[in-house]
């Protein structure tokens, strides 16, 4: 009898612990936001972008954290060079359902990263959404190449005039589903018609930003 109420123990004790494992989760630390600041590439400049990821952050729960918009910025009106890459800590990160996004600043920046429509959560864990739905809302805002720099070009050309502006001017900006042509990339796509949230709008977007937790 009591090997059996200690086997039953046993039992009991594994399916506790697995039950406690199941429930473990990452805490997120990515995610694409999932409203605009709504002025066009005028997000009040590196600040006012962070700010609008913390608060989004914050109403979904995770407001500890130190949240970061992935953004570079030009050289100009005597502002530094800042690469979108060195603003967003070492990793790893994982969206709001736990889903590792990449392990590191190399895997993000390489085809090892999980940047994808079904992974690229906003930050109250549902799809953002890409080409195809309606309306399309797969341009994200970025200023950036590829490999996370700033992309060439002046700052009205690739920045918005480093976020300031609502009417002339580009933006740079990347797929979150990596679709729309043989070069799409997550974070380094093509150039946006303007810097009116309308022109932003017509090309497949609506100034969204992809937000990470710097901590």
């Amino acid at each position: 009898m009591k090997l059996i109420k200690y086997v039953f123990s046993v039992i009991a004790l594994c399916g506790v612990t697995a039950l406690g494992l199941a429930q473990q989760q990452e805490s997120m630390s990515f995610f694409v936001s999932s409203e605009p600041i709504g002025d066009g590439g005028n997000l009040g400049g590196l600040a006012g972008a962070d700010a609008s990821c913390q608060a989004l952050a914050a109403a979904a729960g995770s407001g500890d954290a130190t949240w970061r918009a992935y953004l570079s910025q030009a050289p100009v009106n005597g502002l530094p060079q800042v690469d979108a890459r060195d603003r967003i800590g070492d990793g790893p990160w994982h969206n709001a359902n736990g889903v590792i996004i990449a392990s590191n600043i190399a895997d993000l920046h390489e085809d090892r990263n999980n940047v994808r429509k079904y992974t690229a959560l906003n930050e109250n864990g549902d799809e953002v959404n890409g080409r195809g739905d309606q309306p399309n809302r797969h341009d994200i805002l970025t200023g950036s190449d590829s490999m996370g720099r700033l992309f060439q070009g002046d700052a009205a050309d690739t920045t918005c005039s480093n976020y300031t502006s609502n009417s002339d001017g580009h933006v740079r900006v990347g797929h979150h589903d990596r679709d729309g042509g043989p070069n799409a990339s997550w974070n380094s796509t093509h150039n946006s018609r303007s810097c009116s949230h309308a022109d932003l709008q017509a090309t497949g977007g609506d100034g969204l930003l992809y937000c990470f937790s710097a901590d």
